[in-house]
């Protein structure tokens, strides 16, 4: 990892077992093929993760055995995603007892039509909870999912307003002029690209890296793009394709397709597994990626 920058984050898919547990032993074993691959951290819990379907002590819990089986605190992010503010606190409390490379925060998601002065009050209640304790925060822009964007105004205003607390941002929006005025307006914090057909671009306009979903599949080739800013095209008409789907079935799917285990297709309700047929698309066209070269 380059000193001051981010680099590449697996945001890291959750298995799970036939009665719909989390499997922490094909877990651990993923996460470590990610690390030995080009990652230079992991994300538990992002949305990739399913991380809104897993609960408070299921966190602590897959975040122990990580500890446990030797993956350092410095390799893991953790992602935090809930409405009110004790559980927010509570959830980033476990990541940063254990001393994790940083937090994602999501905004609450409940409620919609938000003000940036909702928002910022429910940001800063996070914070002053966590007193001394809050560092390493990522704000987490995925409107997509949540319904609530990240204004570049409040993004400014709590990192003044909290500079020990907020370290970057995950851009998510996959609106491109907005993260343009993202990488303008804040280039004193990380500024990480959620949208991996961005990421290059975006990196050659001083962001930091990426969390993402596809460095479960391809870490290899994306350090170029995450650390170099270098274009992949074969890798962004893969995911225009995987985003035709539902989005975290796919990657599901292309991780089950490349590590040859089936078990990687389940997902947890309310979220189904990918249709055959559709699998086997998307698998044929990872192989057909990996039979390229990054250009």
């Amino acid at each position: 990892m380059k000193h001051g920058h981010f680099g590449l984050s697996a945001a890291l898919a959750t298995p799970f077992d036939a009665r719909g547990q989390i499997d922490k032993a094909r877990a651990i074993t993923h996460a470590r093929w990610c690390l030995a691959n080009g990652c230079g951290s992991v994300t538990l819990f992002g949305t990739t993760g399913e991380g809104a379907s897993i609960g408070t002590t299921e966190r602590e819990h897959l975040l122990a055995s990580f500890l446990d089986a030797g993956i350092q605190p410095s390799e893991i992010v953790v992602g935090v995603m809930a409405n009110s503010v004790p559980d927010a606190a509570l959830q980033s409390t476990q990541a940063l007892n254990a001393g994790c490379r940083g937090v994602l925060l999501a905004p609450p998601s409940y409620f919609k039509g938000l003000s940036d002065d909702g928002l910022f009050g429910w940001f800063a209640g996070v914070f002053e909870t966590l007193g001394t304790k809050a560092r390493s925060f990522y704000l987490y822009n995925i409107p997509s999912v949540t319904a609530v964007e990240l204004s570049v105004a409040l993004v400014g205003r709590l990192r003044a307003t909290f500079p020990h607390a907020v370290a970057g941002i995950k851009d998510s929006s996959g609106n491109w002029p907005f993260t343009q005025t993202l990488l303008a307006a804040h280039r004193d914090i990380a500024i990480l690209i959620g949208d991996e057909r961005y990421l290059a671009s975006g990196v050659r306009l001083g962001g930091q890296g990426a969390i993402s979903g596809m460095a479960n599949i391809c870490p290899e080739r994306m350090g170029a793009m995450a650390y170099e800013g270098r274009d992949d095209t074969a890798l962004a008409s893969l995911v225009d394709d995987l985003v035709k789907y539902p989005v975290i079935p796919a990657v599901k799917a292309l991780i089950a397709h490349r590590s040859g285990d089936d078990a990687w297709r389940r997902t947890r309700p309310p979220l189904q597994s990918l249709a055959e047929a559709d699998a086997k698309r998307l698998g044929g066209l990872l192989d057909h990626l990996q039979q390229t070269k990054a250009a």
